[in-house]
């Protein structure tokens, strides 16, 4: 296979942090293998460093990467001499800058399209990522996935492409003949368990404490360390309620709402929305407070962690049912 030789220039755009290091890995294949690779912190780094390091030659001979992460305050702190050098960029060193976003309409995006690669890292829509599963499963990890399954997984995980490919290592571990199906899916332990949490907290949504308490206590039976891992559970849920009440604030209907905060599945959504319907500002505020009260009495030993999850679970699913 012929090498192909690397560009001076590439901008890997995108918030996928998996893409961007799928591309990254891409990339270093085109270098030898003694490659010197530098990584800098583009909210810290000089430009005199970084053009330094691009015009210098590398020490054996290998070739020279220069990789800039967070490189949107780099492009902002020194855009006209970056353009500049751009324009003419050095042939012993190349250059990757890591953005979230880069303007197809502003002049450097332009310009490292004409010398080097723009490579773009966001993950793929809600209904392409079940064709995404399968086809990584089966390149990345010999795993032939089959739609239903690909469906499970893209409905419980969502467009996090680096958490996608580290249940389909497991998965593909697990596996005795190389597939796939919706019932392999459902019997990881895991799953199961974010499955369980996401129950609850919709029972809590719909103002049935007693029901979310019933599936808290069998979470309890069935995995001794749920009882430590439910205060962070209920505070990265109250967060998503958090963001949920600003964007209502700001007149943003449910179904965009769930979709910037990418809740999954989809149908817990509209569970969800009825949560941030009648918890509001206030209860929202109350939630909270309670949720840290409870998370210090049990690292205090005050009372017992399981139950004071439950106390958690009976005060919210009140304060929604009275709404």
């Amino acid at each position: 296979m012929q090498q192909v030789s690397p560009k001076p220039v590439y901008a890997l755009v995108g918030a996928d942090a998996y893409l961007q290091a799928e591309r990254l890995i891409e990339i270093l294949a085109t270098f030898p293998p003694d490659l010197q690779r530098i990584d800098l912190d583009g909210e810290k780094a000089e430009l005199a460093d970084v053009l330094d390091e691009l015009r210098s030659f590398a020490m054996f001979g290998g070739g020279k990467l220069v990789v800039v992460r967070t490189a949107e305050a780099f492009i902002t702190r020194f855009r006209e001499a970056l353009e500049t050098y751009l324009a003419q960029p050095s042939g012993s060193g190349t250059l990757v800058l890591r953005v979230a976003s880069l303007p197809s309409n502003q002049r450097i995006y332009k310009l490292i399209q004409k010398v080097g690669s723009i490579e773009k890292c966001d993950p793929p829509k809600a209904a392409e990522l079940p064709r995404w599963i399968i086809a990584h499963a089966k390149s990345a990890h010999q795993l032939i996935v089959n739609p239903e399954a690909a469906q499970i997984l893209a409905d419980l995980i969502g467009d996090d492409l680096g958490r996608l490919n580290n249940e389909l290592a497991k998965l593909s571990l697990q596996s005795d003949n190389g597939k796939l199906e919706r019932k392999d899916v459902e019997k990881g332990v895991s799953f199961q368990r974010e499955q369980e949490m996401w129950d609850m907290t919709n029972e809590i949504a719909a103002g049935r404490a007693d029901k979310a308490l019933r599936r808290w206590r069998q979470l309890v039976q069935m995995d001794s360390s749920a009882e430590f891992r439910a205060v962070t559970w209920l505070g990265m849920w109250l967060e998503k309620v958090s963001q949920a009440v600003a964007m209502k604030r700001r007149g943003m209907n449910g179904f965009a709402i769930a979709s910037a905060l990418k809740l999954w599945p989809r149908e817990m959504q509209e569970a969800f929305m009825k949560t941030v319907e009648k918890l509001g500002e206030h209860g929202l505020v109350r939630a909270v407070d309670l949720l840290v009260e409870i998370d210090h009495q049990s690292k205090t030993g005050v009372g017992n962690a399981a139950d004071n999850v439950e106390r958690f679970l009976v005060a919210v699913g009140e304060a929604i049912k009275k709404k």
